[in-house]
């Protein structure tokens, strides 16, 4: 788990360099923070114990509550009103038509409500769990998980052509997540930093469970 840290750590300092992701909602972490004074977002603890019950639900005991959190925080910092200029609505950040697709992999999501946070955080843990059934990276948790982000924020189609096209297609954080599949420059970037600054943002809610890709 020690080489991840270090790959995570190149790989944070570069992707803080590249440009803002394209979704307002979406934060950039401050990685030169003390990992004392990061702390959870304005209103997340009110949904800790929901995270906490979905994530248990979808992906067991041992579930990365942590990563989860992370992510959510990556997608709104919590706010259940978040917009971002694209159309993404929510905690979770769904645009109107996955949220309505959801349903067709969970019946108790058939409703699409993106702005209920009930809602929302059940859709992020199973829209997660689906993606990581899907983008195996040889037993490699931390892999498996970046590649999952990255799908999750810019689409399952776009990271099984990157893993085709790449020499290493079970390394995401260093190998196949930089690879462009033949987006625009600014949704690649966006692609590209995705994975790593949630995995930045996870010694936040490091007391709320699990975190993945750290020694």
């Amino acid at each position: 788990m020690l080489a991840h840290a270090l790959v995570i750590g190149v790989v944070l300092g570069a992707a803080l360099m590249a440009s803002t992701p394209a979704r307002a909602a979406q934060v950039t972490p401050d990685s030169t923070a003390p990992s004392a004074t990061l702390q959870p977002a304005p209103g997340a603890a009110r949904y800790r114990l929901t995270l906490r019950r979905e994530a248990h639900r979808e992906l067991g005991l041992d579930a990365p509550v942590a990563l989860l959190a992370a992510q959510v925080h990556q997608e709104s910092r919590w706010r259940a009103d978040a917009k971002s200029p694209v159309g993404a609505v929510g905690l979770t950040q769904f645009m109107p038509a996955t949220a309505r697709w959801m349903g067709e992999i969970d019946a108790e999501l058939q409703v699409a409500q993106p702005l209920s946070p009930t809602w929302a955080i059940r859709a992020l843990v199973v829209y997660d769990t689906w993606l990581l059934a899907r983008v195996r990276a040889a037993n490699d948790e931390c892999q498996a998980w970046a590649f999952a982000l990255q799908a999750y924020n810019g689409g399952l189609r776009w990271v099984q052509q990157r893993r085709r096209a790449s020499p290493q297609p079970g390394d995401c954080l260093a190998v196949s997540c930089r690879i462009n599949p033949g987006v625009t420059a600014a949704s690649q970037a966006e692609a590209q930093h995705y994975p790593v600054a949630v995995i930045g943002h996870q010694a936040r809610y490091a007391g709320w469970g699990r975190q993945v890709c750290v020694s």
